[in-house]
């Protein structure tokens, strides 16, 4: 277990205070009926202090190996969690770069990425699929910017955060620049801006069913001008999620999954009290 929250982390000692302060109510009515004999009481002090510590020092571990959360951000219900995306029911949105590429060859789509594995797994006439895309890009009257100049791949590229539906199950979003090098990269301002859009199109498409996101931006995505960490990108989700006012009526919901080899790099205990209070 990685230690996330120091033993004097401000949160756990918040929380052990609120805890405490319960115990302390309800030991107090009991010794309005209970007298503890003088010859007692030292022992009983000493106990109940060791109680105190034993309780401490349980918040203190189930506050670094906590693998679950679930707040509320604009009346939403926001679940955050370890796992495959591929496997969480609802609708899945998944990571296309600006050109809607599809080619999986580890140049251009790395076959490890979730947008590889969704095609490796998921489209069996990738030609049929181009088109589909195309299609259903026209009907959204969503325009490409032509790049004529290069050299591999496709050469319309769209406005990040421009989404479309891919059957019921899968919804897909241009998220990543790709530079000369076929590098899929991104300025801090690109993220929000799309972040912001990313939002923005899935109150017209999430059709009251739970949206699944993975925790974008964590995989082979290069930021140009700041140096990132997973913990401030899922900040930064929940963050734009919050100021752009959308709701997810119930019974729908947000799950963020967070893929496993990142557990060590993600304080949840740290979401979960930072958005304790807010509705």
């Amino acid at each position: 277990m990685k230690i996330k929250n120091n033993l004097l982390d401000k949160k756990v000692i918040q929380q052990f205070v609120s805890l405490m302060a319960i115990i302390e109510l309800l030991l107090s009515l009991i010794l309005i009926f209970i007298d503890i004999p003088q010859n007692y009481k030292i022992g009983f002090g000493i106990t109940f202090s060791v109680i105190l510590i034993i309780i401490y020092i349980i918040i203190w571990i189930l506050s670094n190996k906590i693998m679950d959360i679930n707040i509320t951000i604009n009346n939403s219900k926001v679940e955050i969690k370890y796992g495959d995306i591929f496997e969480e029911s609802g609708k899945k949105v998944i990571a296309f770069n600006e050109y809607f590429d599809t080619c999986v060859d580890d140049n251009i789509i790395n076959s490890q990425s979730i947008n590889g594995q969704f095609i490796l797994n998921n489209i069996t006439d990738v030609d049929e699929f181009d088109k589909l895309i195309s299609q259903k890009l026209s009907e959204r009257n969503k325009k490409p910017i032509i790049e004529r100049n290069r050299k591999i791949g496709k050469k319309e590229k769209f406005n990040l955060g421009t989404m479309i539906k891919y059957n019921k199950d899968f919804l897909l979003m241009s998220f990543t620049r790709f530079n000369a090098n076929n590098c899929a990269e991104l300025s801090m301002q690109e993220y929000i801006t799309c972040l912001i859009e990313m939002w923005n199109e899935l109150d017209i498409l999430y059709s009251q069913d739970t949206i699944v996101i993975p925790l974008l931006g964590s995989g082979t995505t290069r930021f140009k001008d700041y140096k990132i960490s997973e913990q401030e990108l899922l900040e930064l989700i929940l963050w734009t999620f919050k100021i752009s006012k959308i709701k997810f009526t119930y019974p729908s919901k947000l799950i963020i999954v967070i893929h496993p080899s990142l557990m060590d790099k993600i304080n949840l205990y740290k979401i979960k009290e930072e958005y304790k209070y807010v509705i």
